[in-house]
């Protein structure tokens, strides 16, 4: 792989690391807002759906996670 290209994958894996921080903000205010809820509303379906997305969204911090470790081997080889 020639320099460009690496630098470019270089771009992306910034770009992904700052995408990923936001979700992570997401992430906390959503579960910080289910927390903070009464217990009846936690096991409402509103609560349920919260937990769900906080849940889903730690998912897919993971998933970026991972996108950026498989982005930086190829930079490395």
């Amino acid at each position: 792989m020639n320099k460009q290209r690496r630098k470019d994958i270089e771009d992306v894996i910034s770009k992904l690391e700052e995408v990923k921080s936001q979700i992570e903000s997401i992430q906390e205010e959503e579960y910080e807002a289910y927390s903070s809820l009464p217990d009846s509303i936690q096991d409402s379906e509103r609560g349920e759906a919260m937990s769900e997305n906080a849940d889903d969204l730690e998912t897919a911090s993971s998933d970026l996670d991972d996108i950026i470790s498989n982005l930086q081997d190829i930079i490395d080889r």
